[in-house]
């Protein structure tokens, strides 16, 4: 049975579901309403609410609670994950599973409270300091913000690493008719968490200190050959109407709704072109990428900042076709309108 939901409500419904029984946050605009939901309904469930003094120390109690095993989770907006990221990099270093959300507002600084992308450089590539990676999905409606969120936390768990759910105010504020899942979460073996030894196994230890340069080495270099296993298993994308396309709108999350209805409309005056929708961000889905770079003329970034993905797709893309973007930034959404008259210039050999 389809229930309408809000997008932030999906999300920490979804979690709930997912087995997620500690949220530790923070309000702030546009996910606040995710942090309201877990208020009302973690104690129901005989889960762990709690609003911290700041961001800085939710992260941190999701570390405690990731430590010992369990489910845990924040969620906040653009500045918000700023303040997190040191207790991001610990959480990585340690190897350690969680959920964090992030619905993108307008930035830099406070910005502004409407719907951005401009946290696309923040979550790929320096989601703290160090050599590091975490495992990040955008979801392009209501239904995938639901959906993603076991994801993460099954990605999470597998791989030992943090994961994100990358949303915007566009998502986490509209609403749409989804399906919920129902039954029990998966069980996962997590013999490395603190759960207290009764005196039955050696001594656990959750640390991201190594003083010995030869041992954090080692560590690094383990945990890049992981990477490289998530790399090459875990990238996802959907290609819409890319069987016979000459040109390529590459977009995603909210910014891909909106690039599919210009594709079409794209198609309707006889364009050949269809939508590369990246559902990963990292792993960055290269291989959907390659798959098309012989067969398309030019391509079409479309994002809602001034050029973030752009330059990973240039990367995979290596000269062998043109590659342009087109984006709002501010917290205006771009429109199909704008988006179709983008391709229609692509199309006629412009931009």
């Amino acid at each position: 049975m389809k229930v309408l939901m809000k997008g932030n409500e999906a999300l920490a419904e979804a979690a709930i579901r997912a087995g997620c029984r500690h949220f530790f946050g923070y309000p702030i605009t546009p996910q606040t309403e995710v942090a309201a939901y877990m208020a009302k309904q973690m104690p129901k469930v005989g889960g762990t609410y709690l609003q911290a003094e700041s961001e800085i120390s939710a992260i941190n109690m999701v570390y405690g609670a990731a430590s010992a095993g369990k489910r845990a989770m924040t969620s906040s907006s653009s500045p918000g994950i700023s303040l997190k990221q040191e207790g991001i990099s610990y959480l990585v270093g340690s190897d350690l599973p969680c959920l964090i959300v992030n619905v993108q507002r307008a930035a830099p600084g406070l910005g502004g409270i409407q719907p951005s992308q401009g946290d696309y450089f923040q979550a790929t590539k320096a989601p703290g300091h160090g050599d590091s990676h975490i495992f990040v999905m955008a979801p392009s409606s209501i239904q995938e913000m639901a959906d993603f969120v076991e994801t993460c936390f099954e990605k999470a768990e597998e791989y030992r690493m943090p994961s994100m759910l990358l949303a915007d105010g566009m998502l986490g504020q509209m609403m749409e008719p989804i399906e919920l899942k129902e039954g029990e979460p998966k069980e996962v073996e997590k013999p490395w968490a603190l759960t207290g030894t009764k005196m039955q196994r050696p001594h656990n230890v959750i640390n991201s200190l190594y003083i010995d340069p030869p041992e954090l080495e080692r560590i690094l270099i383990e945990r890049y050959e992981r990477y490289a296993k998530i790399e090459e298993n875990e990238q996802r994308a959907e290609l819409y109407k890319m069987d016979d396309a000459e040109y390529a709108v590459v977009s995603y999350g909210a910014s891909a709704r909106i690039a599919m209805s210009a594709v079409d409309k794209a198609r309707d005056e006889g364009i050949k072109v269809g939508l590369i929708r990246c559902i990963t961000l990292w792993p960055y889905p290269k291989k959907f990428i390659e798959a098309s770079a012989g067969q398309i003329k030019h391509y079409l970034a479309v994002e809602m900042n001034m050029g973030q993905m752009v330059e990973d797709l240039r990367l995979v893309v290596n000269g062998r076709a043109p590659v342009d973007f087109f984006g709002r930034a501010g917290g205006i959404i771009p429109s199909p309108a704008e988006v179709l008259e983008e391709i229609r210039k692509i199309s006629k050999g412009g931009k």
